[in-house]
This record gives structure tokens, C-alpha cells and sequence, in this order.
């Protein structure tokens, strides 16, 4: 009895040392293959990542892998050193390697752009410089009142007047787009955090594109101020004071 229970002990342990004799030698076959290949760090994403993750809170998700150089993807990213100030565009899922088009600027992520329109609203888009625009720091989601300046006929009594007008209250926002920040980088070497502040401190250039939810006789307006005048945004929040403003003359009311 004794014999056959130390036998069968013996052959459990036998089995437990042979499984990781075998589970051993497999692992150092993967690395000697890696080794062969011309093996290239890579961070691989271990969890999922959510849209909108800065780069500052992604290091937990990841983990350095040594890849064959075939397998790496163009554009793999190596270490986050010179990331600092972006966002993942878009969720990563796990295994999958971190590439460098994932990581955006915050204000031009796909995540940032995602508002809903309300049921029963269109959209429509208008472009102008960032001074138009509260110097560019309109955001989807944001609402905006929208001014509408003419050169003449703005007014039905005196069409040769020049006028300013309030014309919309608080728009709702869909999308901003613009090109990203043209911010020099005098020292690659340089501090991610320094940089990113450089870059939140750098004037907008080039001209934005902006795209609101309008009902049609809103939109109506927005396309006719755009066609024969010119547009100003203000930044309009849901509980600032609304009221209805004259339509401002040069003459009569910019001197008063």
C-alpha cells in the first residue's frame, strides 16, 4: 500500500518537473528566436484603453516587449519621453502595439469631437480665423452666441448703414477642427512637460473649421452671414444672461 502511494507521488512530481522543463525550454526558444530576429522594444497595451487617456496615465496599461524587428509596425511607439501633453484618439485594446498616430493633440481627438445632435437639429460648418472664435478655444459640446456683421443692408430703414447684430444665442457646438499648433521645438531633448506647456501658451494659427446644430432657420442665417458678411463667436454658456440687443451703427451707437 505504502509502496504504491509513494509511486504515485513520485510520478506527480516527475510530471510537475518535466511540465516546467518543457514550459522552461519553451520560453528560451522564443527568446533565441527573438534574439535571431533583430529584436526591437515596443510598447504593447496589457488593458483596454479608453479614447481620451493622456499619455501621463497610460504607462500602467503598457508594457515593454522585445519584438522581431519584422513584426514592429511603422510607427510603433518605443517610450513615452516625448509624448508628454497628448491623448489615445481611440480605445486600444489589449496586444495590440502603441502607435504613434493614436496619440493626439487633446483638442483634435476623435473622442473630444463626439457630440450628439439633438433630434431635430441639422448641422452646418463655417470656417474663420482664430480671433473670430475666442482665440480658438471653442471645444465641442461648447455653446456660442453668433454675430453677424454687415458692410450694408443690414438694415431695412438705412441699408447703407454698417451693423453689427446678435443674430443666435447659445448654439450648440458638434465639432472643431484646425490644424495642429505649429510650436518649434528648439532642444528634442527638452523637458514633455515643458513642451506641452509651450505649446497651450502658443497662439492658434490657420483657420478653424466649426460645425453647429441648428434648426433650418438658424441655419439659414448662419449660411447668409457667411455669404454676405462676416461672423464673430462669442462663447455663450447655457446660464449667461440672454437678452436682445439693438443692432449696433457705426454712427449712432459704436461712439455713443
Amino acid at each position: 500500500m505504502k509502496s504504491r502511494l509513494i509511486a504515485g507521488v513520485a510520478a506527480v512530481v516527475l510530471a510537475l518537473v518535466g511540465a516546467m522543463l518543457v514550459f522552461g525550454y519553451a520560453q528560451a526558444a522564443d527568446t533565441r528566436a527573438v534574439q535571431g530576429l533583430d529584436p526591437v522594444a515596443a510598447l504593447v497595451v496589457q488593458e483596454e484603453v479608453p479614447a481620451g487617456t493622456t499619455v501621463e496615465e497610460l504607462t500602467p496599461f503598457l508594457e515593454t516587449k522585445l519584438l522581431p524587428s519584422n513584426a514592429v509596425a511603422e510607427g510603433a511607439v518605443k517610450d513615452l519621453s516625448s509624448s508628454g501633453g497628448l491623448v489615445t484618439d481611440v480605445d486600444l485594446l489589449p496586444g495590440e502595439q502603441l502607435l504613434a498616430e493614436r496619440l493626439v493633440d487633446p483638442a483634435t481627438t476623435s473622442a473630444a469631437a463626439a457630440v450628439d445632435v439633438p433630434p431635430g437639429l441639422q448641422e452646418i460648418s463655417f470656417s474663420l480665423e482664430p480671433q473670430r472664435v475666442v482665440g480658438g478655444k471653442i471645444a465641442p459640446g461648447d455653446s456660442i452666441g453668433i454675430f453677424v456683421s454687415m458692410t450694408e443692408g443690414g438694415l431695412e430703414d438705412a441699408p447703407e448703414e454698417r451693423t453689427t447684430q446678435l443674430v443666435l444665442h447659445q448654439i450648440l457646438v458638434t465639432s472643431v477642427q484646425r490644424a495642429p499648433l505649429d510650436v518649434a521645438a528648439a532642444d528634442p531633448a527638452a523637458d514633455p512637460a515643458e513642451a506641452a506647456r509651450a505649446e497651450a501658451e502658443a497662439l492658434p494659427t490657420g483657420s478653424l473649421m466649426l460645425t453647429v446644430a441648428v434648426d433650418d432657420v438658424q441655419a439659414t442665417k448662419i449660411a447668409f452671414g457667411s455669404e454676405f458678411g462676416t461672423l464673430w463667436l462669442s462663447k455663450e454658456p447655457l446660464d449667461a444672461t440672454r437678452s436682445v440687443p439693438p443692432i449696433t451703427l457705426q454712427d449712432k451707437d459704436l461712439y455713443r
